[in-house]
């Protein structure tokens, strides 16, 4: 199941797992306080834990694998 991210007014973020079908049914506050959860659109960054090429903040610059690593380095194109 996939994990969605919900905020309130107060700036209050949660998470939860729910099935795609529930992701935008009303969240209950679950500290009791009736605030309204609102589901926002969840960002995440990924990063490999080598050295960063180029000195990018946990992105690949053009002419490396999708694994960060040379091409041809990792056994993939």
């Amino acid at each position: 199941m996939p994990i969605y991210e919900y905020t309130a007014q107060d700036g209050t973020k949660i998470e939860l797992i729910r099935p795609m079908a529930d992701a935008d049914k009303p969240v209950t506050d679950p500290e009791g306080k009736g605030r309204t959860f609102t589901r926002v659109m969840s960002t995440f960054a990924s990063g490999g834990g080598g050295a960063q090429v180029g000195g990018g903040g946990g992105h690949v610059h053009s002419g490396m694998c999708g694994c960060g690593k040379r091409k041809g380095s990792c056994g993939g194109a």
